[in-house]
């Protein structure tokens, strides 16, 4: 699985007009599945998620994960990061997940992060969202799991 998180201090979700995810403090996180993805993959992503420590401590140094600042969380999927981009000029879409088990791993991936974090939002899978964001730092890490 993958993970664009990018440490913000507001980040929200709009569909149809509306804003269905918000956040102030905290990660806006892109999450996508890939084919050969499992449960695994996503309680190890999860895992490094919470723990990961970009915010920053008294003396100003990246020691401070989101669970320890008791910052948000905004879980977005976004199937086009597993994009195949090296070659030609259109994306290939092979390795992202089949969209039954995209939906599937990230239900899974917000209900774990719901268990074990007290604010969690989220955007719509496979709806047209508009994500907006004020990037703090900026401040953006692509993990993955394997």
């Amino acid at each position: 699985m993958i993970a664009l998180l990018q440490r913000v201090t507001e980040a929200k979700v709009v569909v149809d007009g509306n804003t269905i995810g918000a956040i102030n403090n905290g990660l806006m996180v892109l999450v996508c599945a890939e084919r050969d993805d499992t449960e695994k993959q996503a309680d190890a992503l999860l895992t490094k998620l919470l723990a990961y420590r970009v915010f920053s401590d008294d003396a100003g140094k990246m020691n401070r994960s989101v669970t320890d600042v008791q910052g948000g969380l905004l879980l977005v999927p976004q199937f086009t990061l597993a994009a195949d981009t090296n070659s030609g000029t259109r994306p290939s879409f092979t390795p992202a997940a089949p969209p039954e088990l995209g939906k599937q791993l990230f239900d899974y991936f917000v209900t774990q992060a719901r268990n074990k974090h007290a604010q969690v939002e989220t955007g719509s899978f496979g709806a047209d969202m508009k994500v907006s964001l004020t990037n703090d730092g900026p401040v953006t890490f692509w993990l993955k799991t394997k």
